[in-house]
């Protein structure tokens, strides 16, 4: 917040026990973690910045004995394991028996299909986790409905195989990411802004695609929620070769936002490899979106906006794109980057115990 960005989103807090994505995960599912959110909240709002809490459920990739999803459809071949197993070479011994742990886990059969008590059970969790979001001092929340994540398989033919009014056509599968977020909406009253995390295409065979998704999007416009932040791909298809290779990219994900930006009336926030303010400039410019998300930049320099709107492109601490921070994330570990100077670390420490 210190280094001059306008909103920070406070990512993948979990609405349900059961939707937890790792064991150290934020959570609003309870009460009892509403003063921890509050501190957290008042830490970025101090600074004159927007405070947002963006919720989710992870779906068929919770960490959880019973997964819930719209239908029991077992990971790809090309899933999260191959993240891990892409990895592997280049950790040490304990780490690479940590990652093999965590996949001999993994058992198809415990994903279970949803059934409407669930449904309404888990929109009323995403309701709730809000109005906590709300009490604890957040200036907005935000749907997470992209990464492949609960929404996104409601909405891809690939993953939902139901045959109610959840499944089938189009209409029907937008039904479930559409109806939770009217309840968001209602849970914290109309002047409350609720954005969404949005997925345009999950760059799979027979998954949810980009003119799908624009459909969607009118949609999500209409309601109206606050802005879409446009993501692309998932967990199973970030280790697709093409995919991969695209992902290393500067503004690998922009098409997809201008794409979106295109069909709504509401902002559009573009994200993917955005590293420098030139490239952030143009695509305001260009009006591919009408705001900029960045996430590994600003985790190597938290200072990005604040040396960027002060001339100093050049002072700034580039992400180069090693992929340590995801590594850290999938062992569990404390996420770190490798262009943090230990000096700078040690500063950045202080200026959290200052806070």
């Amino acid at each position: 917040a210190k280094g001059g960005a306008a909103m920070i989103v406070v990512a993948n807090v979990a609405v349900d026990p059961g939707g937890l994505l790792a064991p150290h995960s934020l959570r609003a599912d309870s009460g009892r973690f509403v003063p921890g959110l509050v501190r957290l909240a008042e830490t970025i709002r101090k600074e004159n910045v927007a405070a947002v809490l963006q919720i989710n459920h992870g779906g068929r990739f919770a960490r959880s004995d019973r997964m819930l999803a719209p239908s029991a459809v077992p990971l790809s071949d090309v899933s999260l394991s191959s993240i891990y197993r892409a990895g592997l070479k280049s950790l040490d011994l304990q780490q690479q028996w940590s990652i093999v742990s965590e996949l001999i886990q993994y058992r198809p059969e415990r994903i279970r299909a949803m059934t409407k008590s669930d449904i309404r059970r888990v929109i009323n969790a995403y309701a709730q986790a809000a109005l906590r979001a709300r009490q604890a001092g957040f200036d907005m929340v935000e749907i997470h409905g992209g990464t492949g994540y609960l929404p996104v398989q409601f909405l891809s033919p690939r993953t939902n195989k139901r045959s109610d009014r959840y499944g089938g056509r189009l209409e029907n599968r937008m039904r479930f990411a559409l109806e939770l977020t009217q309840a968001v909406k209602d849970a914290v009253g109309p002047e409350y802004p609720v954005g969404y995390r949005f997925q345009a295409d999950e760059w799979m065979l027979n998954g949810f695609g980009l003119e799908e998704a624009k459909l969607f999007a009118r949609r999500l416009s209409e309601l109206p929620v606050a802005y879409l932040s446009v993501t692309g791909g998932t967990y199973e298809s970030f280790v697709n070769k093409e995919i991969m290779e695209k992902s290393h990219r500067p503004c690998y994900m922009v098409n997809l936002a201008q794409a979106v930006k295109a069909c709504v009336r509401v902002p559009v926030i573009a994200s993917g490899r955005i590293l420098s303010p030139e490239l952030a400039e143009t695509v305001l410019r260009k009006h591919q979106a009408d705001l900029v998300g960045l996430a590994r930049p600003l985790f190597a320099d938290p200072c990005w906006p604040q040396k960027a709107q002060t001339g100093q492109p050049d002072a700034i601490t580039a992400c180069n794109d090693c992929g340590t921070c995801f590594q850290s994330l999938i062992l569990n570990q404390p996420v770190r980057c490798v262009r943090w100077k230990s000096d700078k670390r040690i500063d950045r420490l202080r200026m959290i115990r200052d806070m």
